[in-house]
């Protein structure tokens, strides 16, 4: 296998991976029928990266794949920007709104506020009590409650009423069976979708060997070159490197919103098994470069590479992609953080 298959292989499938990264979190809070679990910061920050995505892929004129897939990415980011204010409502915070009871009980006690509070209950039949009520002599106490004292009886033994949790090493065992399901169930999905990419580069390596076969051409004139393949763009590297800080920094709110829950119930762990999945390859597509001289000696037998031009080539191109490589690398080290909060919280139960 060449360089240059391996940077098609690698490619292809990243592009599986970024198609298919959204679905399972749609999914998730479908299901479930609430996003309380998803951070909004973290996806409005991811859809603002995705837009200079797009402006630094048409400025630097990356391959036509680079930016229909960008252009993807800010449509599944609006989709699930929706979906959580559908579930939500429209506000951009993160923090959930308190209930009516929480509200009352965190309002602050003056001098003459109760040392013990009431709820509306209490409240509403202490409210009907009146003075002639207070002065009539109590008659009974059987109106008030009642005490079921059978088990005082010699005859009935106490007998203590059955405990409905259930034992500890019973639920150990229902946390790993369904740990166990969870894992089989992530590792199929990422094989198959791996698979769809592998697959997806044959057919399309296929069919370009056969419209345009690969034979050693000793016979005809070395083309010359009309210009740099590499071009560098400005405009297109100041959007790549925003949308590089902006992808490692979308991470930090949904890190921040599962430390404050203590808890990552919500969010789909597939969801960021297919982010650094496509990470990965795309990085590794990116260093996986074969310069142009090394293609034309594939094609050319008196073709080759002078001395210093592979290298001179080869550092242009991975400059010009470096603040992709960065943003990519950035978000992958993150992806791991909450991979590790996945794992503490499921050992504390939350």
């Amino acid at each position: 296998m060449d360089i240059e298959a391996l940077s098609g292989i690698c490619g292809s499938i990243s592009i599986v991976c970024w198609i298919v990264v959204f679905s399972p979190q749609i999914i998730e809070i479908f299901r479930r029928g609430a996003a309380d679990g998803l951070s909004l910061n973290f996806i409005i920050i991811w859809l603002l990266g995705d837009v200079f995505n797009v402006a630094g892929a048409i400025l630097q004129d990356v391959i036509p794949t680079m930016k229909a897939l960008a252009v993807y990415h800010t449509l599944a980011d609006i989709v699930l920007l929706g979906q959580c204010f559908y579930y939500r409502g429209f506000t951009f915070s993160d923090a959930q709104p308190a209930s009516d009871e929480e509200a009352a009980v965190d309002e602050e006690a003056g001098e003459e506020s109760p040392l013990l509070r009431q709820d509306s209950t209490t409240a509403k039949t202490t409210s009907r009590i009146t003075a002639a009520d207070a002065d009539r002599p109590r008659r009974s106490s059987s109106f008030s409650f009642h005490v079921d004292a059978s088990h005082l009886s010699p005859a009935t033994p106490f007998i203590a009423p059955p405990n409905s949790t259930p034992d500890l090493p019973v639920i150990s065992s229902q946390r790993s069976t369904s740990a166990l399901r969870t894992t089989i169930f992530n590792t199929t999905a990422l094989v198959l979708v791996c698979a769809v990419g592998v697959l997806g580069w044959f057919l399309s390596a296929r069919a370009s060997h056969q419209n345009n076969p690969k034979d050693r051409h000793d016979d005809l004139p070395i083309p010359t070159p009309d210009g740099e393949t590499i071009r560098f763009d400005l405009w297109g590297q100041i959007f790549g490197y925003l949308c590089a800080a902006l992808y490692t920094g979308s991470r930090l709110p949904q890190l921040l919103l599962n430390y404050r829950r203590q808890s990552t119930e919500g969010i789909s762990m597939l969801f960021f098994i297919f982010a650094c999945a496509g990470n990965v390859t795309f990085v590794m597509s990116i260093f996986a470069f074969e310069p142009e001289c090394v293609k034309l000696g594939h094609e050319y037998a008196a073709m080759q590479c002078e001395d210093g031009e592979w290298s001179a080539e080869y550092r242009k191109y991975i400059l010009v992609n470096t603040s992709w490589v960065i943003g990519s690398a950035g978000a992958l080290v993150l992806d791991l953080l909450i991979f590790v909060q996945f794992w503490i919280y499921s050992k504390s139960g939350k």
